[in-house]
């Protein structure tokens, strides 16, 4: 592999992006591929202090602007520091969400619109959009059944169920918006069919892009 290939995995709360993107890491690692792991907001040490900030519970006067712009300060941090390195070092960069999570949850969920957030993070990110997504499918009922479950909250968790319903509905706007890169896999299977399935797409995606 001569440059390297950034694939990020993006779903509903609960969709199990988390679980299943770190498996699907270690797997590759085992494999043999230069890959490293790694999630936003966050992946950075700046920028897991500003995550600290966006969802530290306590934190319920933040105004929806102010959220947006840590989000996109924390990504651009993260994606200087962490993400590009490691692409110009031919890796394969595994990201827990990116720019998809702000349009859908700011964009939509927040009411600031899609448009907004999208310039405030191509600001950000400089045209370094992801090569390909895997975008864990769940409904909004399992998603917040395995988020309840979790026990500790954070701020975005705690947030009232017709907030995660907008969430979802953003996300089918960013999935159109983006459908050439996004690779849809059923979440509401058991978790190593799901990961099966991720570890699959992203095996083929890595060849075709070889």
């Amino acid at each position: 592999m001569h440059k390297g290939i950034f694939i990020t995995f993006e779903g509903n709360d609960g969709s199990g992006k988390t679980t299943i993107s770190k498996k699907v890491y270690d797997a590759l690692l085992e494999k043999g591929y230069p890959v490293i792991y790694t999630r936003e907001p966050g992946g950075s040490e700046i920028a897991e202090k500003i995550r600290t900030i966006i969802l530290d519970p306590k934190h319920t006067a933040m105004d929806a602007r102010c959220e947006a712009l840590l989000y996109a300060a924390s990504r651009r941090q993260h994606l200087a520091e962490k993400i590009l390195p490691a692409l110009a070092e031919g890796k394969i960069v595994l990201c827990d969400r990116f720019i998809d999570s702000s349009l859908a949850y700011q964009g939509i969920a927040r009411g600031i619109g899609i448009d907004e957030v999208l310039q405030i993070n191509e600001f950000a990110i400089e045209k370094h959009m992801p090569y390909a997504t895997i975008f864990l499918s769940v409904s909004l009922e399992t998603g917040m059944k395995r988020v309840n479950a979790r026990g500790e909250l954070d701020r975005m968790d705690q947030e009232a169920s017709d907030f995660h319903r907008r969430v979802a509905e953003g996300y089918e706007k960013v999935k159109q918006m983006f459908s050439e890169r996004m690779h849809e896999i059923d979440a509401e299977a058991d978790m190593d069919t799901v990961f099966q399935a991720a570890l699959k797409k992203c095996e083929e995606l890595i060849s075709a892009y070889e």
